[in-house]
């Protein structure tokens, strides 16, 4: 429903730990990214002011707070980068962005002042010199040094991964002693699958090999050589809008989508403001359908 081929695709639902997962996984995952997937499209630079303003935003957002960041984070909020505060990490921590694409969620981070950032995808053209010494490297986890860095992050792109215990055991191998992992998914502990069912905009099959609930998430790590030490719901509005329109035969990427070309009266300001609302009060009641995982690495 992404883009809107109408394929169907069978999931199984684990009895014991309420993981989902494909029944089989297609063998060309490749077609199933076209040319507009989001994490791939092209990097928009703001101009002198606009730097500042952001600049201002990611600050805030990572813990050094402002009252102009407070209002722009407000305006546009940015969950990736506001899932890093609660680690309180240096400014000098090593992190390395995993499944980063483009790299958008590096550069928000190089502008909230980390000094030494590095970003790995083996589904990009080629490898990106993003500036100021920030590289994402079209390359597997595999190819990184082992003890290289104090946090490794998956945001939203474990799910894509065919073998997540590999992953999670190379990123494992990545981290100096004490290290973490921050991963962030969609979960099936949640309000929004349990009401939308093959309707959840955040199933995305099949590009979602495996969507887990609390507890298998935990389960995982404890396999990989983790503890889950925090838990943050970070679910936002979509959960609502873009299931809504699935619903209604509506894909993400064409036209009458509420976030590209939407049709007319296809939500009021009231309803979308009532979205945000009840994902801010899903996330107070840990049922919303986007979760932040902070992972100890275990010696």
């Amino acid at each position: 429903m992404m883009f809107g081929p109408g394929e169907h695709f069978d999931y199984r639902l684990c009895a014991v730990c309420g993981c989902l997962q494909i029944a089989e996984i297609p063998a060309d995952l490749s077609r199933h990214y076209g040319a507009g997937y989001y994490s791939f499209g092209e990097r928009t630079t703001p101009g002198r002011l606009g730097g500042l303003l952001v600049r201002a935003r990611n600050r805030h957002l990572i813990g050094r707070k402002n009252p102009l960041g407070w209002a722009l984070a407000k305006l546009r909020p940015f969950r990736a980068l506001a899932s890093l505060q609660p680690l309180g990490l240096r400014l000098d921590a090593r992190i390395v962005d995993v499944g980063c694409g483009s790299g958008e969620l590096l550069l928000a981070l190089q502008s909230a002042g980390y000094t030494r950032l590095h970003g790995v995808d083996p589904f990009i053209e080629q490898d990106l010199d993003l500036g100021g010494g920030l590289r994402v490297q079209k390359a597997e986890l595999e190819a990184l040094p082992a003890s290289a860095f104090d946090l490794v992050m998956f945001h939203h792109s474990l799910e894509h991964i065919v073998d997540e215990p590999a992953a999670l055991r190379a990123a494992h191998r990545l981290l100096v002693p004490g290290g973490r992992c921050l991963v962030r998914i969609p979960t099936v502990s949640s309000h929004a699958w349990q009401h939308y069912g093959v309707d959840w905009c955040a199933l995305d099959a099949p590009r979602h090999l495996v969507l887990h609930s609390r507890q298998s998430i935990g389960l995982l790590a404890e396999r990989c050589g983790f503890r889950v030490s925090r838990i943050t719901d970070d679910a936002d509005a979509f959960q609502f809008w873009g299931s809504e329109q699935y619903r209604r035969g509506i894909p993400l990427m064409r036209s009458g989508c509420h976030d590209i070309a939407p049709a007319p009266g296809a939500f009021t300001a009231a309803q979308l403001r009532d979205m945000d609302r009840r994902a801010d009060r899903l996330n107070r009641e840990h049922a919303g359908d986007q979760i932040a995982v902070e992972l100890q690495r275990v010696e």
